[in-house]
C-alpha cells in the first residue's frame, strides 16, 4: 500500500502530536508525584507510639466496608483509644440519598468503641480537597492528623500545605497489592489534579456553610450537625 507525500506528512504530524502529548503527560505525572512526595516528607507516621498527639483526626472517606475503608476505621479507632486524638472528624461523600460515607464511618467507629460524642461528620467531603479545606473553613481546625493510606495521606498533606493547614498523616494499613493496583494507578492522575487545583486554580470546596467548633459544646449533636435533610 502506497501513501502520497501529503498522507505521509499527515501521519508524521499525527505521530509527533501523539508523542509530544505522551511526553508532556509523563512529565506532568512525574512532576506532580515529586511535589506531593516532597510535601509529605517527615510528616507521615506508621505507628501509634511515634505520632504526636493532636486534637482532631480527619478520617478521609472511602466506599463503606471496602478494604481501604475498614483499615482507615481501624487506624482511626486505634489513635483515639491511644489518646493521640481527642475527636474524629469523618469526611466523605453523601451526594446521593443511597450513599453515605460519613454515617457509615461514624457507625463503624462506634462499633470499635469510639463514643458517638467524639465523632463529628462532614457530609460534603466530595473530594480530598473538599475534606481537607472544610476541616479549616467549616470545622475551624488548622492543625490536624489526617488518617488514610500512605499514598492518600501524601496528597492530602500536599493540599493542606497549599491551603495553610498544618497537617500530619497517620498511615492506615494498605490492602494486599493485588487489590490496590488500579487505585495506585488512579492516584498518579489524582496527583496531577491536586497540583492543578492547589497551585494554579486555587479551587475551593463545593460547599462551605456555617462554622462548627469541634469540642464538648457541640459534642451532643456530633454527626447530626450536618445531617442530610430527610
Amino acid at each position: 500500500m502506497k501513501f502520497s507525500s501529503r498522507s505521509k506528512r499527515g501521519l508524521t504530524l499525527a505521530a509527533v502530536i501523539i508523542l509530544t502529548g505522551a511526553l508532556l503527560s509523563a512529565m506532568a505525572i512525574y512532576g506532580a508525584d515529586r511535589a506531593v512526595t516532597h510535601a509529605a516528607a517527615g510528616r507521615l507516621y506508621d505507628t501509634v507510639d511515634n505520632i504526636p498527639a493532636r486534637k482532631v483526626g480527619l478520617v478521609l472517606g472511602a466506599r463503606p466496608d471496602n478494604r481501604f475503608f475498614n483499615r482507615r476505621i481501624e487506624a482511626a479507632a486505634g489513635l483515639y483509644h491511644a489518646g493521640k486524638v481527642s475527636w474524629l472528624l469523618v469526611s466523605g461523600d453523601n451526594s446521593r440519598a443511597d450513599y453515605d460515607e460519613p454515617t457509615a464511618m461514624a457507625e463503624a467507629l462506634n462499633r470499635r468503641g469510639v463514643p458517638a460524642a467524639a465523632i463529628f461528620c462532614d457530609y460534603a467531603g466530595f473530594s480530598t480537597l473538599d475534606s481537607v479545606v472544610r476541616a479549616r473553613e467549616v470545622f475551624q481546625e488548622n492543625r490536624i492528623t489526617i488518617i488514610s493510606q500512605a499514598f492518600h495521606n501524601q496528597r492530602a498533606i500536599y493540599l493542606a500545605q497549599h491551603y495553610g493547614i498544618d497537617a500530619i498523616g497517620f498511615n492506615a494499613e494498605d490492602p494486599a497489592f493485588r487489590h490496590t493496583q488500579y487505585t495506585l494507578l488512579r492516584e498518579r492522575f489524582a496527583r496531577v489534579r491536586a497540583l492543578l487545583d492547589a497551585r494554579w486554580l486555587r479551587r475551593e470546596p463545593h460547599f462551605l456553610g456555617p462554622q462548627v467548633a469541634i469540642g464538648p459544646k457541640d459534642a451532643p449533636r456530633g454527626c447530626n450537625i450536618y445531617a442530610p435533610t430527610p
